[in-house]
């Protein structure tokens, strides 16, 4: 609030002073940084009239559990949100309606009960200013018999004034909250939009509450039922059914499985929903918290890992904390604690659906394996328990590392998928079982096989390892060729590429290109380093300098038109022959090519085509 200039001639220099409060600067700097939107106004009122029972019923334990509640009335013209709670007396008013930043609950005894209450009633009720200029609170107090009633009204400039009235303005203990909104205000005060920000926020509250429209039929329950984790169901069947449909009803999805959660310590109650449909890694869904039945955040990614994208979370907890703006949790030990123990909630649903539910385990890991992928390469458990099922992309097609190990004691991975796809027809034609190691964890989690099973090997491939497996040609056939191996390798020097004959299966193709991104990266560097040659960056570049590994086309002797190439006598037309192998070979291995290389197919598909038709005509 505003106060009055200070009194310089009672204030002397180095005298302590009192900071001076702009009401409506500050209003602003919470609407547009503190609160995410006006409509938090409700929440607070809702909040403080939590607070307020939770006073109420550790006044009057022996109260029956629904003998005070809340009503809230919209009818266009008014917002009033009225509670049986403990009520505020004149001292209270002046107290904690008239200094900001004070809070009810940290006075008497209350302070010993800070756990019991959601929030702090003075910063909560200036969002009231966010949609009005005025607030009413006619308030009663519960602690003392025929304690009169007090009216507190604020306004937007900072002044405020209070009256004491008879008890008979208020009959029972209470507090009435009372705004009329502004004009501008109308898109969060007319009747609908309350109460649908009432369901929003408080459809999980403990006390009763209920939404009057003025049009003078009987109030309608905002929370008629308690939250679903807390009711009876008759059996565990129906109970997962309930539990389900409220996961597809708060996120619109209908669950792969539901996970209950259920955390005494902290007084967390929930469930998980397994997400029916992968979404990319890393990407991060918020979470539906609630504080004592209070919406807190739709978006608290905080609450789980970030490896456990999979699910999406509602969960009512005790003795989290808010933020001082109430729509995200304070990062605290607690919150760290809660989210271990949440983590190690859903390794157990694995577990139990990879020890009992072997249908519900394919389901999930045929949609979720990269999520499960990036869990087993932090946790030993997991990886134990999963490895051998996870699916990857092999030589034998997509099957799981089980599956590949039955048949293959060795097992092979690339470190690219580019590599994978140059080599995987030809490993597989040699029997080689080799894994994609290309995508994300997937070559770390094939190295850690066995771990997992002992009696399989695994190794990186390397084109050593590949051309090892190819067939040499016989000497007759190597001195056929050797004309046209010279030219090809001439034509394709420009590329840093050896040619070399083999035969190996399928027969279908013609060439192998042989070609990883380290080998292309290093004769980059080579070749930037001739380039600079002289210079400072020469120097740097030429002492890193080593032999550049070279790529090689291995040309297949088993099929019909290397047979027919490597006849060739025409120097031009072998050489033309040689480049248009090499670029078939490259656009096979699925890798982007570089601008000569695009050059080049162009250039040898047009001379053939050009001979062809000298040939014809």
């Amino acid at each position: 609030m505003t106060l009055p200039p200070p009194d310089t001639a009672a204030n002397p220099a180095g005298a302590d002073r009192t900071f001076q409060v702009d009401l409506r600067g500050l209003v602003d700097l919470l609407s547009h940084h503190l609160y995410s939107s006006p409509r938090v106004y409700l929440r607070e009122l809702l909040q403080n009239a939590v607070d307020a029972l939770t006073a109420r019923h550790a006044l009057e334990p022996d109260a029956p559990a629904d003998a005070f509640g809340i009503r809230l009335l919209a009818d266009g013209s008014v917002v009033r949100v009225e509670d049986d709670g403990v009520g505020l007396t004149e001292a209270d008013v002046h107290t904690f309606l008239a200094t900001i930043g004070r809070s009810s609950k940290r006075a008497d005894r209350i302070a010993e009960q800070r756990g019991d209450f959601i929030g702090q009633f003075g910063i909560g009720l200036l969002s009231c200013f966010l949609v009005a200029d005025e607030i009413h609170v006619l308030s009663r107090s519960a602690r003392t018999p025929d304690a009169p009633a007090v009216e507190w009204r604020g306004r937007g400039d900072g002044s405020y004034t209070v009256r004491t009235l008879p008890a008979s303005a208020r009959p029972r203990p209470g507090t009435t909250v009372t705004l009329t909104p502004r004009v501008d205000a109308g898109e969060w005060t007319r009747p609908a939009q309350v109460h649908a920000l009432a369901r929003h926020f408080g459809s999980l509250l403990r006390h009763p509450v209920t939404f009057d429209d003025g049009t003078g039929g009987p109030g309608a329950p905002v929370n008629p039922e308690p939250a679903p984790w807390a009711r009876t169901y008759p059996t565990p069947g129906a109970r997962s059914r309930a539990l389900a449909a409220y996961g597809t009803e708060v996120f619109g999805f209908t669950p792969l499985d539901t996970i209950e959660l259920d955390l005494p310590a902290v007084g967390l109650k929930g469930i998980a929903c397994v997400l029916p449909e992968a979404v990319p890694a890393g990407r991060r869904h918020g979470h539906r918290v609630h504080v004592k039945g209070m919406l807190l955040s739709e978006q608290a990614e905080e609450i789980l890992p970030e490896w456990a994208f999979f699910v999406r979370c509602v969960v009512d907890a005790e003795s989290l904390r808010p933020t001082a703006s109430r729509e995200s949790l304070y990062e605290d030990d607690t919150l760290a604690a809660v989210r271990d123990a949440l983590a190690e909630r859903l390794r157990a649903w694995i577990a139990r659906a990879a020890a009992s539910d072997p249908d519900l385990l394919g389901r999930f890991l045929q949609t979720h394996h990269l999520a499960v992928k990036s869990l087993a390469v932090h946790d030993d458990e997991i990886l134990r328990m999963l490895l051998p099922w996870l699916p990857f992309e092999t030589t034998d097609g997509h099957t799981t590392l089980d599956e590949f190990a039955r048949t293959h004691r060795t097992v092979l991975v690339t470190s690219s998928v580019e590599e994978f796809r140059q080599v995987a027809a030809i490993a597989s034609a040699a029997g080689l079982g080799v894994v994609n190691g290309g995508y994300t964890y997937d070559r770390e989690l094939v190295h850690r096989l066995p771990e997992v099973r002992p009696e399989v090997a695994v190794a990186d491939l390397d084109p050593a390892t590949l051309t090892a497996h190819l067939d040499p040609v016989d000497r007759e056939t190597e001195l056929a060729a050797a004309a046209y191996l010279a030219r090809a390798r001439d034509a394709l020097a420009v590329f840093d590429c050896d040619v070399a004959l083999r035969t190996f299966q399928p027969a279908s193709a013609p060439a192998l290109l042989i070609d990883s991104r380290e080998a292309r990266h290093e004769r980059t560097r080579s070749q930037l380093a001739r380039e600079q040659e002289g210079g400072l960056w020469g120097d740097i570049l030429g002492a890193l300098r080593q032999e550049a590994p070279r790529a090689q086309l291995i040309l297949n002797q088993l099929n019909p038109l290397v047979r027919t190439a490597v006849a060739i006598e025409e120097p031009e037309l072998a050489r033309t022959s040689a480049e248009a192998l090499y670029g078939q070979a490259a656009l096979l291995s699925r890798r982007p090519l570089r601008p000569a290389e695009s050059s080049l197919i162009n250039r040898s598909f047009l001379d053939l085509l050009a001979h062809a038709l000298r040939k014809d005509s």
